[in-house]
């Protein structure tokens, strides 16, 4: 795994994208969203991607973030394997800890 970052850490609720076999997303809240933007918008990649590592719980993974403009905020992608490990649900609020 590649080195960490800086550490950003927030708690958040789990909501599902509504449409068929939509994927399962923590929003970061929109003041640490505006830093991370003010901070490493050079990094990002195409549609807002910024690469970044999760954690969850137990459960640490790869993945990147997205920047969603019509939420003004950053979206964190939840695999079902780390929903499942982890479980989560829709509504559940969780503490969660990206590095960039």
């Amino acid at each position: 795994m590649r080195s960490k970052g800086i550490k950003y850490p927030f708690t958040t609720e789990i909501w599902k994208y509504q449409a068929p076999g939509g994927w399962h997303f923590a929003s970061l809240p929109q003041k640490l969203s505006k830093e991370i933007r003010e901070n490493l918008k050079w990094q990002e990649e195409g549609w807002g991607r910024l690469k970044a590592i999760a954690e969850i719980g137990n459960s640490e993974w790869e993945t990147a973030i997205w920047f969603d403009t019509k939420k003004n905020t950053y979206l964190l992608p939840i695999k079902a394997d780390i929903r499942k490990k982890e479980k989560l649900q829709e509504g559940d609020k969780k503490k969660i800890i990206v590095w960039i």
